[in-house]
């Protein structure tokens, strides 16, 4: 490993243009994060809601992701600021998500989390249920969000079929649900798929977002 401004441009190389990076920076430092951002990296990851908090009051200039797990009575403390939420996983969710961006008079990007690891630990709908929440009439009336893709978590694993086939279906139903659900709406592009151990895959099914944090910022650091 290398310096945080030496790994995100040696990243970068294997990362095409048209897919942003997501630094998911859970567990590090405020100082590791300025760093990631003299190296051009404003987009940051964070998937507990007090850490992102105490990290947004210390950094106002950066581009903050919600990726992790998001209970409804959290909401209100990252609407505020936060530019997307990856990981919305039931239709209550995204009705608490509309009313406190509503109070802030925000129009908020979600993504919809969809379960694709084989893991039973991992969060997210299923297909059936994302289209559940689709075709769900109030839908239409929540007008301070916008669903602007899906995200899908691999089964942690080195078999590297598994990977591929979980990321293809993921980017199968993104393909048939922009079309049944958001025809000619361009807001609805972003598929959020790939992390350190598997973001080359991911971008080659079709990925437009990927989340690293190890390959930026060494192994994590628990506290």
């Amino acid at each position: 490993m290398g310096t945080i401004e030496e790994n995100i441009k040696e990243l970068k190389i294997h990362i095409p243009q048209h897919v942003k990076l997501v630094a998911v920076s859970k567990t590090k430092t405020v100082e590791k994060i300025r760093e990631a951002m003299q190296a051009g990296q404003y987009m940051f990851g964070e998937n507990k809601v007090q850490e992102l908090i105490e990290k947004q009051n210390d950094i106002h200039d950066a581009q903050w992701h919600f990726i992790g797990h998001l209970q409804t009575n959290k909401v209100k403390y990252i609407v505020p600021f936060v530019q997307m939420i990856h990981s919305v996983d039931s239709f209550r969710l995204l009705e608490e998500i509309n009313t406190q961006a509503k109070k802030c008079n925000r129009l908020l990007n979600c993504l919809l989390q969809i379960h694709i690891a084989r893991e039973e630990t991992k969060f997210g709908m299923t297909e059936e249920e994302a289209i559940h929440l689709l075709e769900t009439p109030s839908l239409k009336e929540l007008h301070h969000i916008r669903i602007c893709g899906l995200m899908g978590i691999a089964t942690y694993t080195n078999n590297e079929n598994t990977v591929r086939g979980e990321f293809r279906g993921l980017a199968d139903f993104f393909d048939r649900i922009r079309k049944t659900y958001f025809s000619g709406d361009a807001s609805f592009c972003e598929l959020s798929m790939g992390m350190s151990d598997d973001y080359k895959i991911a971008i080659e099914e079709g990925s437009t977002m990927v989340r690293i944090g190890s390959l930026i910022f060494g192994e994590r650091v628990y506290q």
